[in-house]
């Protein structure tokens, strides 16, 4: 049986992949390729966010009852890498490779300490405790699937 948190799980990678696009066309200084692999990201990361902060964690919140744990300092990284994001946008509007480039390590970093969490932390923990919400993963995987196609 799927786990609630399996399309979540994969959306990561698939973020991941969308933020590598953007990297490397800023790497090869294409503006453009860069502008679309950007916007992409942006909205895919948003996607995830959304569908985190919208049904997974308040369902979690409710099943245990815990709302200033994992799911709090997760919902503060989304705010973190939200402004790093809006960084990158800005450096990228004024063609500034070296900022882009700065905004874009630290967000890499900030991502991938952020995943390492909720893959080894916070989603076990949900998948223990939303354990049958069939439901919920249902939901999980609608709203990322209408994003990933």
């Amino acid at each position: 049986m799927m786990r609630v948190t399996e399309a979540l799980e994969q959306h990561h990678k698939y973020c991941d992949d969308t933020f590598a696009a953007a990297e490397e066309a800023a790497r090869q200084g294409d503006w453009p390729a860069c502008t679309q692999a950007l916007k992409s990201f942006h909205h895919d990361l948003e996607q995830h966010f959304g569908v985190e902060e919208s049904l997974l964690f308040p369902a979690f919140e409710q099943a245990t009852g815990m709302t200033a744990g994992p799911t709090r300092m997760m919902r503060m990284e989304h705010v973190q890498m939200r402004a790093l994001v809006e960084e990158m946008e800005e450096c990228l509007r004024a063609r500034d490779a070296d900022g882009l480039a700065g905004a874009a390590e630290t967000l890499l970093v900030l991502m991938q300490q952020h995943n390492l969490k909720e893959q080894n932390i916070l989603y076990p923990m949900c998948d223990q405790h939303l354990h049958g919400a069939r439901d919920l993963r249902e939901r999980i995987g609608a709203a990322l699937a209408t994003e990933t196609t």
